[in-house]
């Protein structure tokens, strides 16, 4: 298991030093989560914060899109650094074009779907990105309980990747720690994306090892 850590959950006031600290404590990738206040109802950051903490880590850093219109910004957040952009397919933009504008830039591009949109909401874009996530909480804030009644969406799409001979990611965010990433790597998730669960913790390097087992 792949694990992401969070900067949701991270002390904003020192993101840098909690990048640092999340890479020396053995994570695979970085997860950012940007949110625009309308697509969600929370607001975070944006491309000038992640271009500032690049520096920090050589690890992957995977870029989540909660805004209306990713399309008009994928090219500041390829800009800023990003290795992976992930976007909503509940969003406003075009998600044929919005996944062609994020491969123009050489970088890997994911689809995002919230709890209520279905797995079937992806199949038509499969061949073309390197990972679908799938939100086990509602999109907006961290700290929320993992939906397991998400894992038959995991299931279904794994499926497909697989029936289709393709190479994509499934990736799981919200409500990931020790007590439910079991549920998540059984039903085929490859990425797990874990904030509280790994910040707040007094071993980060630990919980992060513990998790990775799966």
């Amino acid at each position: 298991m792949l694990i992401a850590p969070s900067l949701l959950s991270c002390d904003f006031s020192k993101m840098g030093e909690e990048v640092v600290r999340m890479d020396k404590a053995g994570a695979d990738w970085m997860h950012l989560d940007v949110m625009d206040g309308h697509f969600v109802p929370n607001l975070t950051f944006g491309a000038p914060i992640i271009k500032w903490v690049r520096p920090c880590s050589d690890k992957p850093f995977d870029v989540h899109l909660m805004i209306s219109e990713p399309l008009r910004y994928i090219d500041d957040f390829a800009s800023a650094g990003a290795d992976i952009i992930t976007f909503h397919a509940e969003s406003d933009s075009d998600i044929a074009e919005t996944i062609k504008k994020i491969k123009g830039h050489g970088i890997k591009a994911g689809l995002v779907l919230k709890p209520n949109t279905p797995a079937s909401a992806a199949f038509p874009y499969l061949q073309d990105l390197d990972l679908v996530l799938v939100m086990t909480v509602e999109p907006g804030f961290g700290g929320q309980r993992f939906m397991a009644d998400m894992m038959p969406k995991v299931r279904e799409l794994k499926e497909e990747i697989t029936r289709r001979g393709l190479d994509v990611l499934i990736e799981a965010d919200g409500g990931i720690g020790a007590d439910t990433i079991a549920q998540a790597a059984k039903a085929g998730v490859d990425v797990c994306v874990a904030g509280t669960a790994v910040f707040k913790a007094d071993n980060p390097a630990q919980v992060i090892r513990e998790l990775q087992q799966y």
